[in-house]
C-alpha cells in the first residue's frame, strides 16, 4: 500500500522537533540519539525515567541547551494522549514527527492468557500508540505536515508459536495504522509503519512468559521450544537496529536511501522479516488460487 502524495518531511530547513516513546533502551533510545545527532529537538519519554538517570542526563546534556528534552510517559495510560495537548497548546511546542516505540512482548499458548495479560499488551502496544496518533493528527493535520512512525513487527504480519498476542497487538496497530494513512494523506501528514526483523536489543531478552503453567502437551513441541529460546539467552537476533533506525530516518526527512520514498507507508526492515511478508505474500497468493472460483460465485444473482 503507498500513498499517493509524496509526504516526506524535509529536515534541510530547519530542525524537527520528535517525540519518541519508549527511550529507556533499543530502537527509542537510538531514535533519540540519531536524531539529535542530525541536529533535531527531541523530547524522549519512559515510563519511569528515575530508573535511567544516566539517560536522562546525556539526553537533556544536548548542546545548544533545551534541545534534549525527557518526560515521564507510561503509554499503556488512558490519559497519556495529553503530553501532546500540553506540548502543542500551553507549550507552543509543535511535533513534527511522532515515534511510537515503545512496547513489550508476553509469551506462551494463545490459550494460556489470562484476561490481564492481555489488556496489558493491548494497552501498551495499540491503545498507547493509537492515543498518542489521535491527539497528534489534528495539530498535523492543521499545520498541513508532520509524520507519525509505528514500530511493528513481523508478528504485525503473521504472529509465530508463543507470540499470538504479542502479534495481535501489532496487527491491530498495523490496520488502524494504513487506514489513517490514507485518511490523512491528503492533508500532507503521514503514517509509516514499519516491520522488524529480530534486532539487537534488549526486547527479545525481556519477553515475559504466562503466568499460567505451560500444560505437558506443549512440552516439547515449537511453542516450547520458542520460550526456551527467549528465556535461556538462546535467542539470537539477526539485526543491528542502529543501522535500521539510521533508514528509518532517511525515509521520514526524504534523504539518502529514502529519498523519493516519501509516498510509502509501509517498510520492511530485516531479513528475517522480509522472509516473513513474502510468506504471507504466497499465502494469500494460495488463498486466492483455491478459493478463486468459489469467492467470485457467491454474490447475488
Amino acid at each position: 500500500m503507498a500513498s499517493t502524495t509524496d509526504n516526506s518531511i524535509a529536515s534541510g530547513t530547519g530542525s524537527l522537533t520528535w517525540l519518541i516513546t519508549g527511550c529507556s533502551s533499543g530502537f527509542g533510545l537510538q531514535f533519540a540519539r540519531h536524531a539529535l545527532a542530525a541536529g533535531h529537538r527531541v523530547i524522549a519519554t519512559s515510563r519511569d525515567p528515575r530508573k535511567t538517570p544516566e539517560l536522562v542526563a546525556e539526553i537533556e546534556g544536548a548542546l545548544p541547551p533545551g534541545r534534549g528534552r525527557w518526560l515521564q510517559l507510561d503509554t499503556s495510560a488512558a490519559d497519556c494522549g495529553a503530553v501532546i495537548g500540553n506540548l502543542e497548546a500551553q507549550e507552543a511546542t509543535p511535533i513534527d514527527v511522532l515515534v511510537n516505540s515503545a512496547g513489550f512482548a508476553i509469551s506462551g499458548p494463545a490459550e494460556a492468557f489470562a484476561e490481564h495479560e492481555v489488556r496489558s499488551v493491548m494497552e501498551t502496544n495499540f491503545f498507547g500508540p493509537y492515543r498518542l496518533m489521535r491527539a497528534a493528527l489534528p495539530h498535523m493535520r492543521r499545520r498541513r505536515r508532520g509524520v507519525i512512525v509505528n514500530l511493528s513487527s513481523g508478528s504485525g504480519l503473521e504472529a509465530r508459536h508463543a507470540l499470538g498476542v504479542y502479534g495481535a497487538s501489532k496487527a491491530a496497530l498495523d490496520g488502524i495504522s494504513k487506514t489513517t494513512a490514507r485518511e490523512v494523506a491528503e492533508f500532507g501528514v503521514r503514517v509509516l509503519q514499519v516491520y522488524l526483523g529480530s534486532f539487537n536489543t534488549p526486547m527479545g531478552s525481556s519477553v515475559r512468559m504466562v503466568e499460567k503453567p505451560l500444560d505437558p502437551d506443549y512440552e516439547g513441541g515449537i511453542i516450547s521450544m520458542t520460550i526456551n529460546a527467549f528465556h535461556n539467552g538462546q535467542f539470537q537476533p539477526k539485526g543491528d537496529h542502529k543501522k535500521a533506525v539510521r533508514a528509518i530516518y532517511e525515509v521520514v526527512v526524504g534523504e539518502g536511501a529514502g529519498a523519493g520514498l516519501g509516498k510509502e507507508v509501509q517498510m520492511v526492515l530485516g531479513e528475517d522479516c522480509a522472509v516473513r511478508a513474502l510468506e504471507v505474500r504466497d499465502g494469500l497468493n494460495h488463498m486466492i488460487e483455491t478459493f478463486g472460483q468459489v469467492c467470485h460465485n457467491v454474490d447475488v444473482d
